[in-house]
């Protein structure tokens, strides 16, 4: 059995920042993995330590840089890792959902996994379409925000609970091969232990580019294009209080006095 997971790098901005052209200065940025992917790392971990060769693959769209993001997916249990780059995506400020679908189905028409676990959504651009955009174009069945998963290996449907609006929980059982989009807190990601650091640096990482799978930029979709980007205009009436808690307290008591709160 084959589990591939989709996993993104995503940019951390600092608290202070500028901004450069249509970015962020890289000078205020941190990468790191996308959370909701950390968590499908973990579910197709777990299912590959309960089940019998069970083969965990993960994939990336993105530069040379995303490998020490990939490698974390690696040192925590993943075998191998696919990294999909081309110089058509160099320029491209922003991957819609399509686009992403699309490299994307290429490699599963390639891997040709069992099941595709991607999370919710990216912590920078937080689409959360990309996964359901993927199974529609490999026609594979899908379940989207799934919090807990009940799958044996070999089975032909997995089992799956679904978080959705107000509260409500759905149960529904999905036939495989399926894509799931998996919510933060269906599981607790793993800390990459120094072993699982050192094997990881001897993983398999294949770079990819779009000919690799028949593919070129002008099969793309590319449909956002980015126009501006600037810090919204914040307004604010906050008052600091200064001291220690007890001078911080009569202040606020103060305060709360003169707008005639409790009068």
């Amino acid at each position: 059995m084959k589990v591939l997971v989709t996993v993104s790098e995503v940019a951390t901005v600092d608290d202070e920042f500028e901004i450069e052209e249509l970015g962020v200065d890289p000078r205020y940025l941190t990468y790191d993995l996308n959370e909701w992917d950390d968590y499908a790392v973990e579910e197709a971990v777990q299912l590959a330590e309960a089940g019998d060769d069970v083969e965990v693959v993960t994939v990336t769209i993105g530069p040379e840089r995303s490998e020490e993001t990939i490698r974390q997916a690696l040192a925590k249990g993943a075998d191998r890792a696919i990294r999909v780059w081309d110089e058509a995506l160099e320029d491209v400020a922003v991957l819609d959902p399509m686009t992403k679908a699309r490299v994307l189905a290429a490699v599963v028409e390639d891997e040709e996994p069992d099941l595709v676990l991607s999370g919710v959504q990216t912590g920078d651009d937080s689409f959360g379409a990309t996964g359901v955009a993927l199974a529609s174009a490999v026609d594979f069945a899908w379940a989207a925000v799934v919090n807990h998963l009940d799958y044996e290996v070999g089975d032909d449907v997995a089992t799956v609970h679904r978080e959705l609006e107000g509260g409500v929980e759905e149960l529904a059982e999905v036939a495989v091969p399926a894509v799931l989009t998996i919510q933060t807190g269906i599981n607790e990601p793993r800390y990459a232990s120094l072993r699982g650091i050192r094997q990881a640096q001897s993983k398999p990482l294949d770079v990819q580019a779009l000919a690799d799978f028949g593919l070129s930029g002008e099969d793309l979709p590319l449909d956002l294009d980015l126009t501006g980007l600037a810090v919204p205009e914040v307004e604010s009436d906050v008052q600091f209080f200064t001291g220690d808690a007890t001078d911080a307290a009569g202040q606020l008591a103060e305060l709360l006095r003169e707008k005639g709160v409790g009068a």
